[in-house]
């Protein structure tokens, strides 16, 4: 499939894939900045057009548990209708600090500033993206729906 792809930044680097077979490309900082909610934003320098039909999926990168972040939407989902700079939103995680005194435990909540914390910088490969095909949804509402084995059941309903 192919997607076009536009530069907004000439530091900007085209995603690639790591490995032969992977599913997500990498996806590159070139700028570092703090919204007013204290989220830190990465800016990829990129736009995509995702064909009509399919959807961009932004996902964190694994490296993501050496970093004190969390993507503050979990995924983030690219429409075929967004023309915009694909951007990273993470929420600085608090360190919580456990030791053992005694018999007994405490914690406390390490408050660091902005620049403390392990963050990524730019060049860093932030984030991934999987672009596939979507099927489009039409709702047929109903009064019953067909038995299951599962039911209703729901969080722990298999016994494992």
């Amino acid at each position: 499939m192919k997607v076009k792809i536009k530069k907004l930044n000439p530091n900007a680097v085209i995603p690639s894939y790591a490995h032969d077979g992977d599913a997500g490309m990498d996806l590159t900082a070139v700028s570092k900045s703090e919204d007013e909610y204290g989220n830190i934003v990465y800016g990829t320098g990129i736009a995509f057009e995702i064909p009509k039909g399919c959807v961009g999926l932004l996902f964190p990168r694994s490296s993501n548990a050496k970093k004190d972040l969390s993507l503050s939407n979990a995924v983030g989902v690219l429409d075929s209708t967004y023309r915009g700079e694909v951007t990273f939103k993470f929420k600085r995680q608090l360190k919580i600090v456990e030791k053992e005194i005694s018999s007994e435990a405490y914690s406390r909540i390490v408050e660091r500033d902005f620049d403390e914390y392990a963050s990524y910088e730019c060049g860093d490969r932030i984030g991934q993206i999987i672009i596939f095909p979507y099927p489009t949804i039409e709702f047929e509402e109903v009064d019953e729906l067909s038995d299951s084995d599962r039911g209703n059941g729901g969080w722990g309903s298999t016994g494992k």
